[in-house]
């Protein structure tokens, strides 16, 4: 991969890149809808992600090319940018505002990417090119940013410059995954334990269902609004900040201070399923992925039923993987409304599961969806460190 990039790179810009970087994308195993009612997600780095090669110019211009998307731009080192339409190119142009406001220094960049990451899939692929985008700025100008000062700023380049209401979740994922861990983030405090997620004979499926949704213009910003008119609610005899300040006993007890039966379904949601994360911990570490997958379908039903986010695409891919015995669970993942859906899959059946929900899914939906294998993978990072480690 990095010598077909390196060969793109020479192609386009006629040198060299100087610098090359990975950032995965991420699936979320369960947790769905909480990362903005900081509670707890359970998210993992996927092997499918964001290439960056970079070389520095001396003409105080950063170049954007991208082998996705035909779109390119050219743009002088200013004081500050803005958004322009739905350009891809938005988003790491925001991180380079979001470091012009906090007063780094940058300079003219020749920038190449190029993503494996199925595009409005739910699987992160903004955050996959923020989060790479962060830290070869951060790597390159010295910029001295922690880690989690990059998933900070990647967070509001999406919620202030792109303009979607997300949690941190993606972007923390992105960062901090490790190599087959599952990440149990409080999204609250950003508190987070490495749960080993010892997959034994499975492997994660990744079912996208090729129904693209498009984050900014789907539900997603009401849900967010209903989440905080149930918090509202509560918060008359609770004193809580966040929906998942509270389990699913506690709610029981005052969840007749909402009166609007959505806005009863959203909390019950997003209250159950903080709990379900706790019990999801404790089966990955046990190795129990039966439990685990019981988890996964019981996610489903709930984004299903009263969050009311999935949609006939992602339920007829989880209607399949509960017939299917190499199956131990499966469920979507993501905000929903399309995109992808994961499935717990005997590695020795994957071929035949592959065949067999996509033969499902065109005689339900009507056409295919694409089926792909991924291992829990590690998170952002730079390609050209060993090299450069043994050249000194």
């Amino acid at each position: 991969m990095k010598h077909f990039l390196a060969q793109e790179f020479n192609k386009i810009y006629n040198k060299e890149a100087e610098n090359a970087y990975f950032s995965p994308g991420r699936v979320n195993l369960i947790g769905e809808h909480i990362d903005y009612n900081g509670g707890l997600v359970m998210p993992c780095a996927i092997t499918f992600g964001t290439y960056l090669l970079v070389s520095p110019n001396k003409d105080g211009i950063f170049r954007f090319r991208s082998l996705n998307f035909e779109d390119k731009l050219d743009i002088p080192v200013q004081d500050d940018y803005s958004k322009t339409g739905e350009y891809w190119f938005n988003y790491p142009l925001g991180v380079i505002e979001y470091f012009l406001k906090d007063g780094r220094p940058v300079r003219g960049l020749d920038l190449l990417f190029y993503g494996d990451i199925p595009i409005s899939s739910g699987l992160s692929s903004s955050a996959s090119i923020e989060v790479v985008t962060a830290f070869a700025l951060n790597n390159l100008m010295n910029s001295g940013y922690s880690k989690l000062d990059l998933v900070k700023l990647s967070k509001s380049v999406e919620n202030n410059f792109i303009g979607v209401n997300c949690g941190i979740m993606d972007q923390f994922a992105v960062a901090f995954g490790e190599k087959n861990k599952a990440l149990m983030l409080n999204c609250d405090t950003l508190d987070y334990q490495a749960v080993d997620s010892n997959l034994g004979e499975y492997i994660l499926a990744i079912i996208n269902t090729n129904k693209p949704r498009k984050l900014a213009e789907s539900k997603y910003n009401e849900r967010v609004e209903e989440c905080q008119a149930a918090l509202t609610a509560l918060q008359q005899q609770l004193d809580i900040n966040n929906l998942c300040d509270i389990d699913t006993e506690t709610f029981n007890k005052h969840s007749n201070l909402i009166t609007d039966e959505i806005i009863y379904k959203r909390a019950k949601h997003v209250i159950e399923e903080n709990d379900r994360v706790k019990l999801a911990a404790v089966a990955l570490s046990q190795n129990d992925l039966d439990e685990f997958g019981r988890l996964m379908y019981a996610s489903h039903n709930s984004l299903r039923d009263l969050y009311e986010v999935s949609g006939k695409e992602l339920d007829a891919v989880a209607e399949y993987c509960k017939t299917d015995t190499n199956v131990a669970g499966a469920r979507m993942t993501g905000a929903g409304f399309g995109g992808c859906a994961i499935a717990l899959v005997k590695e020795s059946a994957f071929e035949s599961f592959s065949q067999k929900v996509i033969a499902y899914y065109i005689s339900k939906i009507g056409y295919a969806p694409s089926v792909y294998s991924s291992l829990i993978g590690g998170g952002v990072g730079e390609l050209l460190a060993e090299s450069k480690k043994t050249k000194a």
